[in-house]
């Protein structure tokens, strides 16, 4: 794990834009490190897309399904920060759908979730975090060798050595656009273009309408993703919540369709991949415009020492839930 300790000659005030696990990992090794740390989270809380959304009798998780675990400092930093309860395996049946249209397991690997809910990771994380919410940053203005920070309301929202961005590229690349910082900014060009966007239904049925799998990567032009939310451990509903991920050619084709009427297409599409009959009692469509990103140049994170800003975030390190913690924390150690 990254060796953090108190004793830095010189303690800094440092900005965190973004509260995903990117941006909390960032703000807690910072902090170990003795640095005073501010976190700016555009929505209501923590999660980025580690996301739930509240639906009836609970919760589902309609952004980053699972997480694994594949290098073992990430697990131990999760169980230090976080806590064991906060999250633990999801003893699913996970299916893959070949291009014959044959099904077959996924390979042995373990894969964990939130408990009750994916937030319940951040939310853990945030704890004794200072985390400042519903305030999005628009631009830094530099002041002699700092930068203070300016929202969207026009409101000064502090002075600081550093400033480290979460956001999602496109976000990231508006910030660095509007604080005139272009050649930062044009390092964005291509991240932003890999980004795919995803529309994602919760759906819920009173019986179970698939027996085969819990959670399926099917070989569908539209779903990329079906999954028994009620089958994660921690869940207590009645029936069952399925999330429905669309793949990135369906979304972007419907980009700008109602929700109402994604759910109804996208559910379709769910019945006919599973052979059910059953209607759902209650849909809950998101549309995320930035969800996961494709192949391409993943340099880690990326830094500007002179300026003292840096980003980092899953898109630059593999875009797996695992890649943000590994992009933060090779921002923060290349920060010192």
């Amino acid at each position: 794990m990254l060796k953090v300790t108190s004793d830095t000659t010189t303690i800094r005030n440092v900005a965190v834009i973004g509260s995903g696990l990117a941006g909390l990992t960032s703000a807690i090794f910072l902090g170990r490190m003795g640095h005073h740390v501010r976190v700016f989270e555009k929505s209501r809380g923590p999660g980025g897309r580690m996301s739930s959304k509240r639906v009836s009798g609970g919760s589902a998780d309609i952004g980053a399904q699972y997480f694994t675990a594949r290098n073992p400092e990430f697990l131990a930093f999760l169980k230090q920060h976080a806590g064991t309860d906060a999250f633990g395996v999801w003893p699913a049946r996970f299916g893959f759908q070949a291009k014959d249209n044959s099904w077959q397991s996924f390979p042995d690997e373990n894969r964990y979730v939130g408990t009750p809910r994916m937030t319940a990771i951040t939310r853990a994380l945030s704890a004794g975090l200072d985390i400042n919410a519903e305030v999005r940053i628009e631009r830094l203005i530099a002041q002699g060798n700092q930068w203070q920070l300016e929202c969207t309301e026009g409101q000064n929202r502090g002075t600081f050595d550093q400033v480290v961005i979460t956001a999602p590229p496109a976000q990231a690349r508006d910030i660095l656009a509007a604080s005139g910082l272009d050649e930062l900014a044009g390092q964005l060009t291509q991240p932003v273009e890999q980004i795919l966007p995803c529309w994602a239904v919760a759906a819920h049925f009173a019986q179970p309408p698939a027996e085969q799998f819990d959670a399926m990567r099917p070989n569908s032009d539209e779903l990329y993703w079906v999954a028994n939310n009620s089958s994660k451990p921690g869940r207590d509903d009645q029936g069952q919540w399925w999330v429905l991920h669309a793949t990135p050619e369906w979304t972007q084709e419907h980009v700008d369709t109602e929700a109402d009427v994604v759910s109804h297409k996208l559910v379709e599409a769910f019945s006919a991949l599973t052979g059910t009959k059953l209607e759902p009692t209650e849909t809950v469509a998101h549309r995320w415009l930035y969800a996961r990103s494709a192949d391409g140049e993943k340099p880690g994170y990326l830094l500007d020492q002179q300026k003292r800003i840096g980003l980092a975030g899953d898109w630059l390190a593999g875009g797996r839930v695992e890649g943000a913690w590994e992009s933060a924390s090779q921002l923060v150690r290349a920060m010192q």
